[in-house]
């Protein structure tokens, strides 16, 4: 990926690229947004362990298609409230050094089970051949 900015608008807010161009021919899978929940069911109350789950099953699912979080293009993130921003940003900053992807972090009143705090959706992109069947 090649990541886009100008000097042209104000520099990003925090490690994200204002914008991203994926070359020809490149693969790209879109991941639902994805919550913190294990696999068992169980929902961890503390925000940077659903943000790590978050991200872990968007890791999961790019799998399937051969990729991983190093291919993603785009985040696009939601809280339930900004005290959540510092823990979920750790974790996503952790997770994606530079280059940074394009990312949308936005403040929403909820999801479908109050004990969420945030969802977190993908794009990723990869040259390559196809997956394995």
């Amino acid at each position: 990926m090649r990541t886009l900015h100008t000097d042209i608008i104000h520099p990003p807010f925090a490690a994200y690229s204002h914008g991203v161009e994926i070359p020809a021919g490149a693969r790209i899978v879109f991941v639902s947004g994805q919550l913190g929940i294990a696999r068992d069911g169980t929902v961890p109350e503390d925000c940077a362990e659903q943000a790590a789950l978050c991200f872990a099953n968007a890791a999961a699912i790019l799998q399937a298609a051969d990729m991983d979080l190093a291919d993603v293009v785009r985040i696009n993130a939601f809280v339930t409230d900004r005290t959540y921003l510092p823990a979920y940003m750790a974790v996503r900053d952790r997770l994606f050094p530079a280059p940074f992807p394009a990312s949308t972090l936005m403040i929403v009143v909820g999801f479908a089970r109050p004990e969420f705090k945030l969802e977190v959706e993908v794009v990723a992109a990869k040259i390559g051949r196809e997956p394995r069947a």
